[in-house]
C-alpha cells in the first residue's frame, strides 16, 4: 500500500508515535523514527521504550525501520536528521509530528498562578517549538514533489478543545496550538500539492496509561472496574492505521487543514483496531454529561 514511500515519525519512542510508525511499516513504507530515548541514552522520562525498538517493530511488520536519535528542540539535530533522509532517500512523502514529552510536566486543574512556571514553559517548548522546528527543516523536502502528507498529532479535536478546558493554561495552549498549526501549514502546503491535517487519537492505551491503571494490554479490561469509561480506549496502532489510510488515499487533499480523529477516520476508511473494534472516543466524550465524564483522555502518549 505504501511501498516505496518514505516517512518520518518524529517522536516515535512510544505511544501514538510508535503505533503510527508500526502501521506505516505494516503498509510497506520506509520509516525514519526519531526521539531522545535510545538504548544507550535515556531521556528524562527514564522509561524502557526506545526508538531502536520502534524501528525493529517497523521492520518486523514488513517495512524498513531506521532509528535516528534526535532532540527536536535542537535545530542542528533536526537539520541533520532531514539531511540524512535527503541524502539516503532523496524524498520525504509523510511527516508525522508526534513530539511531546510533557506527561510529567503538566499539573492537573491548576490555574497559571499555581502551576509550576518552569514546568509549564518547558511543556510549551516540547509541545509547540519542537513541531515548528521539525516543520521548518522537513517541509522543504516534503514539498519537493507533489502529494506529501503532514500529520500534526495532538490531543483532542478542534471542536472538542474549543469548548473544553484542557487541565491548565499550559496544556490547553499546547494542544489547541497544534490544531491551529496544522491549519496554518495547510495554507502554505496547498500550492505545492501537499496536505496538512491535525490528528488526535482517542483515549490511548499507551504504555504509560496502562501502567497508570496497573494493567497490561492483555488484561486492560480489568481497569474498567475502577474506570468504566476506559471501555472507549484504543491501542496506539488504531491511530497508526488512521495515518496509513490517509497516506494511501489519493484524494487525501480533501482533508487539507482539517482536525481529524482516529475514530472519525475509521468510519470513513473502514479500518479497525487490533481487536476488530472501532472506538470513537471523541464522539463519545462530547455526548457524555460533564458530571459523568472520565478524567479526560489526557496522557494519551
Amino acid at each position: 500500500m505504501l511501498k516505496g514511500k518514505v516517512a518520518l515519525v518524529a517522536g516515535a519512542t512510544r505511544g501514538a508515535g510508535r503505533g503510527i510508525a508500526a502501521e506505516l511499516g505494516a503498509a510497506g513504507a520506509t520509516v525514519y523514527v526519531s526521539g531522545r530515548t535510545t538504548r544507550d541514552r535515556p531521556s528524562e522520562y527514564q522509561r524502557p521504550e526506545t526508538i531502536e525498538e520502534t524501528a525493529e517493530l517497523v521492520s518486523a511488520l514488513g517495512g524498513r525501520g531506521i532509528a535516528v536519535p534526535t532532540d527536536h528542540l535542537v535545530p542542528e539535530q533536526v537539520q541533520a536528521l532531514v539531511e540524512r533522509i535527503r541524502r539516503d532517500e532523496g524524498r520525504l512523502d509523510i511527516l508525522v509530528n508526534d513530539i511531546w514529552g510533557g506527561e510529567k510536566l503538566f499539573e492537573w486543574n491548576k490555574p497559571v498562578w499555581e502551576h509550576g512556571l518552569d514546568n509549564g514553559l518547558r511543556l510549551l517548548r516540547l509541545g509547540i517549538d519542537t513541531h515548528l522546528i521539525t516543520a521548518h527543516f522537513a517541509l522543504p523536502l516534503l514539498i519537493a514533489q507533489p502529494g506529501g502528507l503532514l500529520v500534526e498529532v495532538t490531543d483532542g479535536t478542534a471542536d472538542y478543545n474549543a469548548t473544553h478546558y484542557r487541565l491548565s493554561p499550559f496544556y490547553d495552549l499546547a494542544k489547541t496550538a497544534v490544531n491551529r498549526m496544522a491549519w496554518a501549514h495547510a495554507k502554505d502546503l496547498a500550492p505545492h500539492g501537499a496536505t496538512s491535517v491535525s490528528l488526535t487519537p482517542g483515549w490511548l492505551r499507551s504504555e504509560m496509561m496502562l501502567e497508570a491503571f496497573g494493567v497490561r494490554e492483555a488484561n486492560w479490561r480489568d481497569a474498567l472496574d475502577d474506570q468504566p469509561h476506559f471501555v472507549i480506549s484504543e491501542t496506539p496502532r488504531f491511530v497508526g492505521r488512521a495515518v496509513a489510510a490517509l497516506a494511501a488515499d489519493p484524494d487525501r487533499a480533501r482533508w487539507n487543514g482539517q482536525s481529524l480523529s482516529s475514530g472519525g477516520l475509521a468510519q470513513v476508511y473502514g479500518f479497525t483496531d487490533l481487536d476488530g473494534s472501532r472506538p470513537d472516543a471523541w464522539r463519545y466524550l462530547v455526548g457524555v454529561q460533564e458530571a459523568d465524564q472520565p478524567a479526560d483522555a489526557t496522557g494519551y502518549r
